[in-house]
């Protein structure tokens, strides 16, 4: 017999975004820029009640950074520059669209900041 599907309370938000601002390379490669831009636009836009856009901690894959991690798409983007926020913004953040060329793909040992 299956089991019940489970059933999530409501979320506050619609896409919740995590920039990586710590670590070895993100405070160094605009980790906290990339973040500032992206609310910004989130407030330029009037979206700010839906859209949450936080600096995260370290993520363990220092060598990719800068990493971003939107949910609920679950999507982990490394590498990120500012040349790249606004495209993230436009297709991840408002569409829910995944961009391919920024995918991180996660290396077997977490690559972490110690």
């Amino acid at each position: 017999m299956p089991l019940p599907a489970k059933r999530h309370p409501p979320v506050p938000y619609e896409r919740h975004v995590f920039v990586c601002v710590s670590g070895r390379t993100c405070p160094g490669r605009n980790g906290d820029e990339i973040g500032g831009r992206l609310r910004q636009m989130a407030k330029e836009a009037g979206i700010t009640r839906r859209i949450r856009v936080n600096k995260s901690g370290c993520l363990n894959q220092c060598a990719h950074g800068p990493i971003i991690v939107i949910y609920p798409e679950a999507v982990w983007y490394a590498g990120v520059t500012l040349e790249d926020v606004h495209e993230i913004f436009a297709k991840t953040i408002l569409r829910g669209e995944v961009i391919p060329r920024l995918v991180h793909t996660p290396t077997e040992k977490p690559d972490t900041n110690e």
